[in-house]
């Protein structure tokens, strides 16, 4: 990434090498690939340094556009990220007002949380690890044969991770408390604090 300069101001930030006319000469995008920085400082091309000290987690936080910036002393441009915002852990709810504006009833979720998306995908692969085993429960209470004993402790130990799983989840405090729930350990084989799902 390189950031095109006038009067030392960026006025252009190229993502990949492209041809550019820069005081009515023509280049071509070989240039970025042919030429030393110092070479394409010289027509005010430099190179961007990518600071991601804040940049966070996508999955719980919004970051923020990039912010770039040249530093006449060193020659070098950098980009950097402002202060990320922790995404809502619990639902967000439609107001009385929204429902007097017609968006939706008072009470209802407007917007999902990190929770409740969690305990989805709990619930969502707890299901996955079922269902290969669903149609002898259904055979079952149609009348048919019995699901295997071993089968049905296997099931209802699916069930109540899946349930211990959400309440974990339940119990986080905030995002950061949500996010160390996935956190592996050193041990052999890692383990982290949610624990896993077992399989049927």
């Amino acid at each position: 990434m390189w950031a095109r300069l006038e009067s030392n101001t960026i006025v252009e930030i190229l993502t990949r090498p492209k041809a550019l006319q820069i005081g009515g000469v023509q280049y071509p995008s070989n240039i970025f690939s042919m030429w030393t920085e110092a070479e394409l400082a010289v027509i005010g091309i430099v190179p961007v340094t990518i600071d991601g000290t804040n940049l966070k987690d996508k999955e719980y936080y919004i970051n923020t556009n990039i912010t770039y910036a040249y530093d006449t002393e060193t020659g070098k441009a950098t980009g950097t990220y402002g202060t990320a915002t922790a995404k809502a852990i619990a639902d967000t709810l439609y107001t009385a007002q929204d429902e007097t504006d017609g968006l939706g009833t008072e009470g209802e979720v407007k917007e999902p949380g990190l929770k409740t998306l969690h305990k989805e995908k709990i619930n969502s692969g707890a299901a996955g690890i079922l269902q290969p085993t669903d149609w002898m429960v259904v055979r079952a209470a149609e009348g048919g044969t019995a699901v295997p004993s071993s089968i049905k402790t296997k099931r209802a130990a699916v069930r109540t991770k899946a349930n211990a799983m959400c309440t974990q989840i339940d119990a986080a405090s905030d995002v950061p408390a949500l996010m160390a729930l996935y956190v592996y350990n050193t041990a052999n084989p890692p383990v982290r604090p949610l624990g896993e799902l077992p399989t049927v």
